[in-house]
C-alpha cells in the first residue's frame, strides 16, 4: 500500500480506537490494516500505536502525527477535487459532535436533511455532552451550548434560545399558585446537576433581576431527563425554549410566571482551529446555521445574552 493509504488507514485506527473496526469499515482483513500501520511505523522510524490484545491507542508521537496526517489528507482531498474540476461537489465523511438533547430533538434531522442534499457526503454524528477535544477525536463540526469555548477552536456564534419558567398543568393543579418569582423557592425544582450557580436562579423582567433559591430532590445531568420528569408533573423547571417548545405548544407543559425569563443560552458551531476546512464541514456549517436560526425556539431573547 501507498504511503497516502496508510496514513488514511492509521488516522481511522486512531479515530476508531480498533483496527478490527477500521478492517470492517474498509472491507479488509484485519491483517492488513495492521501491515499499514506497521509499515508506516517503519517508514517514519517510530511508534505510531499502542496496541493490546484489548485496546489501541496513540503514543505521544502518533498523536501529534494524527494531528498533521489527518490535515494534509484533507488537503490532497482539496487538491485532487479541485484538479478533477470536483471543488464545488462536497464528499468525503463528516463527523459532527453534539450535546444528547440537542442532537436528538434537533440535530440529527437536519444531518439527515443535509445528507439528502449532498449524496456523496458520509455524516457521522456522536452525541456527547462533555466537551471533546476536536482534534484529538476527529471531530469536524461540534454544537455546543454555552459555557466557556475553547481557545483552541474557531466559534460561529449562530444564535440564543430564551429560558423559561414551564411546568405540567397537573404539577400546578397540585400546588400553591405562583405570582411572583419568590414563590419558585416554595415549590419543587428540577433542575441540571452540575449547574455553577447550584439552587440559585436569576431571573429578568425587562430592566428588573431578582435571584431565587430553589428547592428541589432531583437534580440530574440529562437535559432529556430533565424534560421527562417536568412532563411528568415532578417540579418547575428554567429551560431552554429548544428543549420544551413542542411540549409547550402541546399544552403538556406551561410557562409560569411567563412576564419573567432566565438567562438565555448561547448556541455555537464549532470547528478545529486549522488552515483548511473541507468543504462539506462548510456546507454544513452553513446549513445548521440557516436552519437552526429559522427555529421560533432561537429567537429573540428578553435578557441579557451571557454564557450559561
Amino acid at each position: 500500500m501507498d504511503t497516502l493509504q496508510d496514513m488514511r488507514i492509521f488516522i481511522r485506527a486512531v479515530e476508531l480506537r480498533s483496527l478490527t473496526a477500521v478492517a470492517r469499515e474498509l472491507g479488509v482483513t484485519q491483517p492488513t490494516v495492521s501491515k499499514s500501520v506497521s509499515a508506516l511505523e517503519k517508514k517514519l522510524g517510530v511508534r505510531l500505536l499502542d496496541r493490546s490484545t484489548t485496546s489501541l491507542a496513540p503514543t505521544m508521537q502518533g498523536a501529534r502525527f494524527y494531528q498533521r496526517a489527518r490535515q494534509v489528507l484533507e488537503e490532497f482531498d482539496d487538491a485532487v477535487a479541485e484538479a478533477q474540476g470536483l471543488n464545488e461537489r462536497p464528499v468525503g465523511l463528516l463527523r459532527v459532535n453534539a450535546p444528547l438533547a440537542i442532537g436528538q430533538l434537533l440535530l440529527a434531522p437536519l444531518c439527515r436533511d443535509f445528507l439528502r442534499l449532498y449524496p456523496d457526503v458520509q455524516l457521522e454524528l456522536i452525541f456527547d455532552d462533555r466537551m471533546v477535544d476536536l482534534v484529538e477525536e476527529g471531530v469536524d463540526v461540534a454544537l455546543r451550548l454555552g459555557g466557556a469555548l475553547p481557545q483552541d477552536a474557531v466559534a460561529r456564534h449562530i444564535a440564543v434560545s430564551p429560558r423559561h419558567l414551564v411546568a405540567a398543568p397537573s404539577y400546578l393543579a397540585r400546588h400553591a399558585p405562583l405570582r411572583a418569582p419568590q414563590d419558585v423557592a416554595q415549590h419543587d425544582y428540577v433542575r441540571f446537576a452540575w449547574l455553577t450557580g447550584g439552587d440559585r436562579v436569576e431571573l429578568h423582567n425587562g430592566a428588573r433581576t431578582v435571584v431565587v433559591e430553589t428547592h428541589g430532590r432531583f437534580r440530574v445531568n440529562n437535559a432529556l431527563s430533565i424534560r421527562e420528569a417536568l412532563l411528568a408533573a415532578d417540579g418547575i423547571g428554567l429551560c431552554p425554549a429548544w428543549l420544551v417548545q413542542d411540549l409547550v405548544a402541546g399544552g403538556a407543559l406551561v410557562r409560569v410566571l411567563p412576564d419573567w425569563c432566565g438567562v438565555p443560552q448561547e448556541l455555537d458551531l464549532l470547528s478545529p482551529s486549522r488552515r483548511y476546512q473541507p468543504l462539506r464541514a462548510r456546507l454544513f456549517i452553513d446549513y445548521v446555521a440557516g436552519a437552526l436560526r429559522a427555529l421560533d425556539c432561537f429567537g429573540g431573547t428578553d435578557a441579557p445574552s451571557t454564557p450559561a
